[in-house]
């Protein structure tokens, strides 16, 4: 499946293929947590499109059709990854550890890298554990939602 998947930097022009896939995507995380509102599923084609000043966004490209994305930035000795989504259809195939990887590498001079998730999304958990991430942190949002923060030092 990889060798058919292209990883490429996203633009502008990609950001309502983005959103929508950002929409199908986080519908999983909604139903495990019983809320519709959480932030990726409130963001609006708009605002997502407004990152793109100052984010940098890759996309997962396969058979013509947008498959997965995910963006980061560097600020304050980290590279602060976010959002990272793949097709429910394209799942455990090796793309989120792909978009991941090339994430990391867009990046090279960080000194750690830094990203979130909910403390019930075990498949996320267990991915990020795989590649290096340990928790350093977790925060209790809104509704009990409890966030597991997670980073990597650069070169592990």
């Amino acid at each position: 499946m990889l060798d058919t998947v292209q990883i490429t930097r996203a633009t502008v022009a990609d950001a309502p293929a983005i959103w929508a896939l950002q929409q199908a995507a986080y519908q999983q995380e909604a139903l495990l947590y019983e809320d519709y509102t959480i932030a990726p599923l409130m963001e609006t084609p708009e605002a997502l499109a407004g990152h793109f000043a100052r984010l940098t966004f890759l996309k997962a490209v396969c058979a013509d059709a947008l498959v997965g994305s995910v963006r980061a930035v560097e600020a304050d000795g980290a590279c602060a990854i976010g959002r990272l989504i793949v097709s429910p259809a394209y799942q455990r195939r090796g793309i989120g550890t792909a978009l991941l990887h090339a994430i990391e590498a867009a990046f090279p001079t960080a000194p750690r890298y830094t990203l979130f998730t909910g403390a019930r999304s075990e498949g996320n958990l267990r991915l990020y554990a795989r590649l290096g991430y340990t928790v350093y942190a977790e925060e209790t949002v809104s509704g009990g939602l409890v966030l597991v923060h997670l980073e990597k030092a650069r070169g592990r």
